[in-house]
């Protein structure tokens, strides 16, 4: 009866990753998030997420969206620019980039 976060650090084919949603629904979630630093999406990966109980997929923009891919409605990018303009600016100024991951 819960609302589920699966995180993972890269989405390759997204079989573990849409098969780890489904386990948890069968298991009484009631909807399913994920969220990956990396979004490889090869081979059946877009076809798998869309057919998958997946509500949204956030990725960061570490990698670009395959080329001539039809669009996934459930995946939205994130944008890592702002963070890691911080981070240079703070470490050109020698001041700690710590507190950006508080």
């Amino acid at each position: 009866g819960k609302r589920c976060l699966l995180y993972d650090d890269m989405v390759d084919t997204a079989g573990s990753l849409c098969n780890a949603a489904k386990a948890i629904v069968d298991n009484g979630a009631t909807e399913v998030y994920a969220c990956a630093t990396h979004g490889i999406l090869s081979g059946p990966a877009l076809e798998r997420i869309e057919n998958s109980c997946i509500k949204e997929l956030l990725l960061l923009d570490t990698i670009p969206y395959p080329e001539n891919a039809q669009p996934c409605d459930k995946i939205k990018y994130m944008s890592v620019a702002p963070v890691f303009a911080e981070a240079i600016q703070r470490v050109y100024e020698e001041i700690s980039i710590s507190n950006l991951f508080e």
